[in-house]
């Protein structure tokens, strides 16, 4: 898998390509039985995965930090599906306290949790701190990500191991993991303003994304829980992630308008880790068009994967 197989949209090993739509690679696929939350699930690819889920009778839950364009979403996905379920709750990454509000209230419709979805985010922010005083990238990518899982994992294990169904966490990356700080993760300069990059602190954040699914994987193996982890780059979409950047990214299409996907293109990799048959106890692997690549070097470390892990729960805990 290449730039040429990118730019043709030719399918690699897994049959699939970045031609491939959500509603392909998950063709035939019944996933009646199945609970998933979605982040941002509400607008972009996010709101194509919670459709597509929906679509293929997995029970949807939307978490996004618009209740009204949650709704929206819940009405369009209706409005196309009436037989799908669909539910909606509030959850604010860049706030901890939001997170553990989320989880209470998804706790209270007494659901099983087979997916997990993390694929809501912010991209090229003007330097701020989320309301915890955590950089807002590194906040809502990832840390608001971590606490996240961490508060779903013991409902994820008690539905893999009541119902004998392999659960699944998917955090969605970016190929933008590559360009990241000098250290890779400035642990010790998070909330640094001085040497505040936009690009670079979203590459960081993103990079985050990898290394905490890749440590969360080794420890569920290491546990012999059912849950497998796996991270994905969805490609280049213009949606309101970019909005920071908007008149760049335009810009920056028009001269390679070829690698570029529609929406429904950008959901699929996420959609084919979530549901496909074929991965099924495939764990800590790095997506991209549908297909496992090869991540960075920092993304591979072990030891830099720890690190992160426990500086996260370090801030986690201070807040």
């Amino acid at each position: 898998m290449g730039i040429f197989s990118l730019v043709t949209g030719l399918p690699g090993p897994s049959g699939f390509g970045s031609a491939s739509t959500a509603e392909q690679v998950t063709g035939g696929i019944d996933a009646s039985n199945l609970t998933a939350i979605v982040t941002g699930g509400a607008s972009g690819i996010g709101l194509e995965t919670a459709r597509v889920l929906a679509l293929r009778k997995a029970h949807v839950i939307i978490a996004a930090r618009n209740m009204e364009a949650a709704s929206d979403a819940k009405k369009l996905i209706l409005k196309e599906n009436e037989a799908a379920r669909v539910d909606v709750l509030k959850l604010d990454l860049c706030s901890m306290k939001s997170v553990r509000a989320f989880v209470d209230s998804f706790n209270a419709l007494d659901l099983p949790l087979n997916i997990l979805i993390n694929n809501a985010g912010v991209m090229f922010c003007p330097y701020q701190l989320s309301e915890d005083g955590i950089e807002l990238q590194f906040a809502t990518n990832h840390l608001g990500h971590f606490l996240l899982t961490n508060l779903l994992l013991d409902k994820m294990k008690h539905t893999a191991k009541a119902t004998g169904i392999e659960g699944r966490i998917v955090n969605l990356s970016s190929i933008a993991h590559l360009h990241t700080y000098e250290d890779g993760i400035q642990f010790d300069r998070i909330n640094d303003e001085k040497s505040y990059s936009d690009k670079r602190a979203y590459g960081q954040s993103k990079l985050a994304n990898i290394l905490h699914a890749k440590e969360l994987s080794r420890r569920l193996q290491e546990e012999g829980a059912e849950i497998t982890v796996s991270s994905v780059h969805p490609g280049l979409i213009m949606t309101n992630l970019m909005r920071h950047s908007a008149l760049l990214m335009r810009i920056l299409k028009v001269f390679s308008y070829f690698l570029w996907k529609n929406v429904p293109q950008g959901a699929a990799t996420t959609c084919y880790v979530a549901l496909h048959p074929s991965l099924k106890g495939v764990t800590g692997k790095y997506y991209l068009d549908c297909n496992d690549m090869q991540p960075s070097a920092f993304a591979r470390d072990e030891g830099l994967a720890k690190k992160l892990w426990d500086f996260s729960n370090k801030l986690v805990n201070s807040a």
